[in-house]
């Protein structure tokens, strides 16, 4: 599958699971699907079996990109910037470690970096579901107070 194939794929997947699960959920489910991806590139390497590891290994990136290319600056704002550097930077380190003498070094702490920001989506999407919840409750109050 050609790079530009796989971005296709990468970018349908997560607007099809924006429009199936809420954005935050999407998000967490991604970012699950691009460590284990990394986890089996990383295993298929070590046993040898190089072009399954690099399938694994584009498919991870190309989630990855996929992420880097939905977000919306111009509600995002910084915040975004610093997520699209992120993710670049995360795929950068990826193709840069594959095959190299220190690919499992690298690859854990790559896998490392990716679960922290996978964690960092759950408590946003935690948060904003509690916020959610409560602006809820609040209407609900004031609709009861009102009669």
């Amino acid at each position: 599958m050609t790079q530009n194939a796989t971005a296709y794929h990468a970018n349908n997947a997560y607007r099809s699971a924006a429009v199936a699960v809420p954005p935050l959920k999407a998000v967490v489910m991604l970012c699950d699907g691009a460590i284990t991806l990394l986890q089996k590139a990383l295993e298929a390497h070590e046993a040898k079996r190089f072009e399954e590891g690099h399938i694994y290994l584009t498919r991870a990136t190309a989630i990855l990109r996929g992420l880097s290319h939905n977000l919306d600056f111009t509600r995002g704002g910084a915040m975004a910037d610093r997520l699209y550097r992120t993710y670049n930077a995360l795929i950068m380190a990826c193709l840069r470690s594959y095959g190299r003498p220190q690919a499992r070094e690298n690859f854990r702490r790559i896998i490392a970096s990716l679960a922290e920001l996978r964690d960092a989506w759950k408590f946003v999407e935690a948060t904003a579901g509690k916020a959610a919840k409560a602006r809820a409750l609040d209407k609900t109050l004031e609709s009861a107070a009102g009669r």
